[in-house]
C-alpha cells in the first residue's frame, strides 16, 4: 500500500492520511487499502451518535471515512492504555485485534469498514465482544 503520510503511529492503532494517486480531468483515484479482507460494510452515522464500544478477538478492522468527522477512542485489553484521536474524511484507521474501540460522531458521517473476518450477524457474539469506552 502506498501511504502519503503516516500521521500518527499510536501504540494501539494506525491513522493514515490518504491522498489521490492519480488525478486528471475525469476525477481522481485514491488507493485506500491493499490487504486481504473478507467483509465490507458501508455505515452512515448521525452527528452525536456513538458506535462501537466493543473489540474483536481475532479480526483486524480497517475504517475508511468517506465524509464527516468522528473522535475515535481505543483501549488496549492487554495493558489498559487508552488513546483517542479525531478522524477526518480521507483517513484510514487500522485497529488490530484485542483493542477496544468506539466512535463519537462529530458530524454526520459515511464510512466503510473492511475486516479480515466475516461479520455474519448470526455469529455476532463470536467476532464482536462488548466493552464500554464512551
Amino acid at each position: 500500500m502506498r501511504i502519503d503520510k503516516l500521521v500518527n503511529l499510536l501504540v494501539l492503532v494506525k491513522l493514515i492520511k490518504t491522498k489521490p494517486e492519480f488525478v486528471d480531468e475525469r476525477g481522481e483515484i485514491r488507493n485506500v487499502l491493499d490487504a486481504p479482507i473478507e467483509h465490507v460494510a458501508l455505515i452512515t452515522s448521525k452527528a452525536g451518535s456513538i458506535r462501537g464500544n466493543h473489540y474483536h478477538p481475532a479480526q483486524v478492522q480497517n475504517d475508511y471515512l468517506v465524509e464527516g468527522k468522528y473522535e475515535y477512542f481505543v483501549k488496549s485489553l492487554e495493558d489498559g492504555k487508552e488513546e483517542s484521536m479525531v478522524v477526518e474524511a480521507g483517513d484510514l484507521v487500522i485497529t488490530p485485534p484485542m483493542v477496544g474501540h468506539a466512535m463519537k460522531f462529530l458530524e454526520d458521517s459515511v464510512f466503510f469498514t473492511f475486516t479480515t473476518g466475516s461479520r455474519d450477524s448470526s455469529s455476532y457474539e463470536d467476532h464482536t465482544k462488548k466493552i464500554k469506552l464512551v
